[in-house]
């Protein structure tokens, strides 16, 4: 099992309303997990407790069987990344982008490969001199293929794909997803990822088990 939640709940500090029922999941290698639901379902709410970007209010997290503890967890979201719905680019060119994550304390025992960043990019339909625009001229569609390409370059064992696809064109989702398919292929046993999506189509092209949350509860 590569990513497991035990009764992880979340509640509102200030009203005390519960944002994320007390939630059992888990992840395992090779799965391809959809996450549906009405918007303000709680899908976001438990997709960031899970890569502890919002502290849980109870339960807990577990990678590869072990609670993540505070000082595990910049690790932690090298190998379980998570992509929102809108990339956050710092400003410079795409190269500076994607070798930004190699500059942090965390990341410096890998090695930041342009050759791979360049193939990925490819992969998507972007020329190598795409690495060399600015990350201010990017469309919306192409700042989410960087961010994506980025996170792949630190070779996460799971993503966590927060409608990262909802607000592109038509060519961009497909080369997200292109991307996406491609990484888990390279190596299904030890990969899987959490994609939430209100396009019950992308649901079912991309995934081999689809969840649904209703009013912070996750639904078997």
């Amino acid at each position: 099992m590569l990513l497991e939640a035990r009764q992880l709940g979340r509640v509102d500090l200030q009203t005390q309303a519960a944002l994320l029922a007390p939630t059992d999941f888990s992840l395992l290698a090779g799965e391809r997990t959809a996450l549906i639901g009405a918007s303000g379902s709680g899908k976001s709410v438990l997709l960031r407790a899970l890569a502890l970007l919002d502290a849980p209010s109870s339960g807990e997290v577990l990678w590869l069987g072990e609670p993540v503890t505070a000082t595990l967890i910049p690790q932690f979201r090298s190998r379980a990344c998570y992509l929102p719905q809108r990339a956050a680019l710092v400003e410079g060119s795409v190269m500076g982008n994607l070798r930004l994550p190699f500059t942090l304390k965390h990341n410096r025992h890998n090695r930041f490969d342009a050759a791979t960043a360049a193939r990925l990019l490819e992969l998507a339909g972007k020329p190598r001199s795409f690495l060399d625009k600015a990350g201010s001229d990017l469309s919306g569609g192409e700042a989410q293929l960087v961010a994506l390409v980025r996170a792949l370059l630190l070779a996460p064992q799971v993503l966590l794909l927060d409608e990262p696809t909802s607000a592109l064109d038509p060519q961009s989702v497909a080369a997200v997803e292109t991307l996406v398919m491609n990484w888990l292929d390279e190596s299904p046993d030890a990969r899987a990822f959490l994609w939430i999506t209100h396009d019950h189509a992308q649901a079912r092209r991309v995934s081999t088990r689809t969840l649904t949350m209703d009013q912070g509860t996750l639904l078997k």
